[in-house]
């Protein structure tokens, strides 16, 4: 399925989405288990209820999960969830990303300048990481991702992390990613788009098979290098469709959502799902409920593919786009809560 549930805000009980303590009652750790467990539930029965409807030869919907090693205990809960209900692992999609530590002690507010996650995208950490990935969701798992990609972490140059990850890639069958923040998200994606790698007696190829990328009615600069990501054959991902809940406070938003007569979440990601760049979507969603508005988004697409539809989303993104660097300017300054 096009939209998937990231994990970021039910793998620990801090996030920097916005009104999180309406829907989050419970930060302990059985709590945000039991959080989690039930929109995966929800996940796994909207995609059983479009699988009953769907026509002979059509695709079957797969339920798509994305962890991070530093998104709390992510990968544990959903490693559990799935062996808890003998899933098997051709009846999900898995994704998960290296490159970031949890440092949070599952605490939701921290010492001023103490931070919830560190960076590191050295060789070491990513054979230490990896075998952590392993052990929670190995035999499930997808797409392993390199978390936040910078210019200044290195992990673009760095020949000897691209080796290990072509080897894992070979040993484990599984596809490679990266997922990059920040103004320069453009210049990130073209320049992963260019790495390749070799194996002994083979031609280069690609490094990255896909890219998991910040783009949302706001934040719209991505789009262009996006497009030429897609057009070389790389996997798109959008994470934050929503801007961690600001888009849903915006009036142009509420206004087109108001004509459309759809719920704003939905128009938020249905409009991301009607770029030409096809991505597939990530949900934030904490419950049951979000999730299933936000999963609205496939019919909203749809609207939006007709003429007076292409005509509200060019509305809709005119109306809502910001600078980048403001964008991440105001992201910067979100609290955890």
């Amino acid at each position: 399925m096009r939209i998937g549930l990231g994990m970021a805000a039910l793998g620990r009980p801090g996030y920097i989405n916005l009104s999180r303590d309406s829907f989050l009652p419970s930060r302990t750790v059985d709590g945000m288990q039991r959080a989690a467990d039930a929109v995966i539930d929800e996940l796994f029965l909207q995609c059983a209820k479009l699988n009953d409807a769907r026509d002979a030869g059509d695709a079957k919907y797969v339920p798509w999960l994305d962890c991070a090693r530093s998104y709390g205990l992510s990968e544990k809960f959903v490693g559990e969830y799935l062996r808890a209900n003998d899933v098997a692992p051709e009846d999900v999609y898995v994704s998960s990303k290296w490159g970031y530590t949890y440092v949070a002690d599952w605490q939701v507010e921290l010492g001023e300048g103490e931070p919830h996650e560190i960076k590191d995208h050295s060789l070491k950490n990513f054979l230490k990481q990896v075998e952590e990935t392993k052990e929670h969701i190995g035999p499930y798992l997808n797409l392993y991702q390199v978390h936040s990609a910078t210019f200044d972490s290195g992990i673009l140059t760095n020949t000897n992390v691209h080796e290990a990850l072509q080897k894992c890639r070979a040993e484990n069958g599984w596809k490679l990613g990266l997922s990059v923040s920040g103004p320069t998200q453009d210049e990130l994606i073209r320049k992963a788009m260019n790495i390749r790698v070799s194996s002994p007696g083979q031609s280069p190829v690609r490094l990255f098979d896909s890219v998991q990328c910040t783009y949302n009615v706001l934040e719209q600069r991505p789009g262009p290098a996006l497009i030429e990501a897609r057009e070389v054959g790389m996997d798109v991902i959008i994470k934050e469709g929503m801007a961690n809940g600001r888009a849903l406070r915006h009036p142009k938003l509420l206004e087109c959502a108001k004509k459309l007569e759809c719920a704003p979440d939905a128009l938020a990601l249905g409009a991301i799902l009607a770029q030409p760049f096809q991505p597939r979507v990530l949900s934030g969603a904490v419950t049951a409920e979000q999730l299933r508005s936000n999963l609205g988004a496939r019919s909203v697409e749809q609207t939006l593919s007709t003429a007076d539809g292409k005509e509200t989303l060019q509305q809709l993104m005119e109306g809502c786009r910001m600078e980048s660097e403001a964008y991440w300017k105001d992201r910067t300054d979100l609290k955890w809560n």
